[in-house]
């Protein structure tokens, strides 16, 4: 803190304001101080911290030069209250022997550090790494050597352009101009990433054009294929890709566009829900129908819109516990709750998950499985600190 002078918050003529931030607290070293809870001012020369409101009527404020900071570093904190937060360390040299009166006169600390609440924040730290990479403090010093040895040195380049070479590196306009640099070169990137997304999206639309061929001719030899790895490697080409996904550009109407797409959908799942036994939830047809469609991809609510136009052998089905599924029309709550039955005697009881292990499925429909069966008075439920077990019905089958 004895690097620290006290003056009046006013810009010199060469000086100029970068960055700002509140409720900030300065340490000296590793001790606390009184100076908390203040407003800090970056300028491209100095650094200045005052309570709410002083330096805005460039009252008498603590002030730094940041000719004084070596080096920065940071440290994390955590906190029971406020989470973690990033506190800046700065690593001085030594105060000058004419320095101004401040808040100490001597000073073991070597360092300060700035805290703030919720740590200081991004634009206040990397505006403050910018200006002290920058250094402008010393243009004034370096323009003055320049011209002296430009003077004395008649192979040397013009003064002038030398000046102007270092004020293009260093200053505010400095940092515009890397930001602006910076900016240009993203853009570039973007621009090439998105050249070989075009790539990837012609290249997508031939893999699932081979993907299509390849199981038209497995379907085919459907006879001759055990179930074996074959027959998985057969359901993974089925549901690769599709070669003209339904889209939105193509119809006027979301009425239309709807209809079109739950068509689509029903085509896509009609076998696999069959094989998941007449079911499949929501987030599973999501998952499903997005694979399939490459990079046009649909949104949540899409989908369950294009889902509640369905009217062919699926539907969307909604349970009471909330749980909404796509169902084949010919699927028998009466037929799953004897099959569910089958399955609990011989297990004596099940719980959800040993459900959906036995029968390949998500928890949450080997959880509808069973609410079923309860319903219609299969099976019933015994809920204890072991959780939630199922046991058939021994009412039925009384004598």
């Amino acid at each position: 803190m004895n690097r620290f002078a006290y003056v009046e918050a006013r810009l010199s003529p060469n000086e100029s304001f970068v960055s700002r931030d509140n409720k900030v607290k300065i340490y000296d070293g590793d001790q606390k101080t009184e100076f908390e809870e203040g407003e800090i001012v970056l300028t491209t020369h100095r650094l200045f911290w005052g309570r709410p409101g002083e330096i805005a009527r460039a009252a008498i404020t603590l002030c730094l030069p940041l000719s004084y900071v070596i080096s920065l570093s940071e440290e994390t904190t955590a906190s029971n209250f406020f989470g973690r937060k990033t506190r800046i360390i700065m690593h001085l040299r030594p105060p000058a022997p004419d320095k101004g009166p401040g808040p100490l006169d001597t000073s073991r600390a070597t360092h300060i550090k700035l805290s703030g609440k919720n740590g200081l924040s991004m634009e206040f730290h990397s505006a403050l790494r910018e200006t002290l990479n920058a250094r402008v403090w010393e243009i004034l010093l370096t323009s003055e050597t320049i011209i002296s040895s430009g003077a004395n040195s008649p192979t040397s380049e013009p003064a002038n352009d030398r000046l102007a070479r270092i004020q293009k590196r260093t200053g505010i306009g400095g940092i515009e101009r890397h930001l602006e640099a910076k900016a240009k070169a993203t853009d570039e990137n973007i621009a090439l990433a998105f050249q070989d997304l075009s790539v990837l999206m012609a290249m997508a639309k031939d893999m699932v054009g081979v993907s299509k061929t390849i199981s038209s001719k497995i379907r085919e030899q459907k006879g001759e294929i055990s179930d074996d790895e074959t027959v998985r490697f057969k359901s993974y080409l089925m549901s690769l890709g599709i070669d003209d996904p339904v889209t939105r550009d193509n119809f006027t109407s979301n009425s239309a566009y709807f209809s079109s797409l739950a068509r689509q959908i029903c085509e896509m799942l009609l076998d696999p829900i069959e094989e998941q036994g007449g079911m499949m939830s929501l987030a599973d047809v999501y998952c499903r129908v997005n694979r399939a469609r490459g990079l046009e991809l649909l949104s949540p609510e899409d989908l369950l819109h294009a889902c509640e136009q369905l009217s062919g052998p699926i539907r969307l089905r909604s349970f009471p516990s909330g749980a909404r599924v796509l169902q084949l029309e010919s699927h028998d709550d009466a037929l799953i709750a004897v099959d569910t039955l089958e399955k609990v005697q011989v297990a004596e009881s099940l719980a959800v998950e040993e459900l959906a292990k036995q029968l390949g499925i998500s928890l949450l429909l080997a959880k509808e499985r069973l609410l079923v069966a309860e319903r219609l008075g299969k099976v019933c439920r015994d809920e204890s600190v072991e959780g939630l077990r199922f046991y058939p019905n021994l009412l039925l089958n009384r004598d």
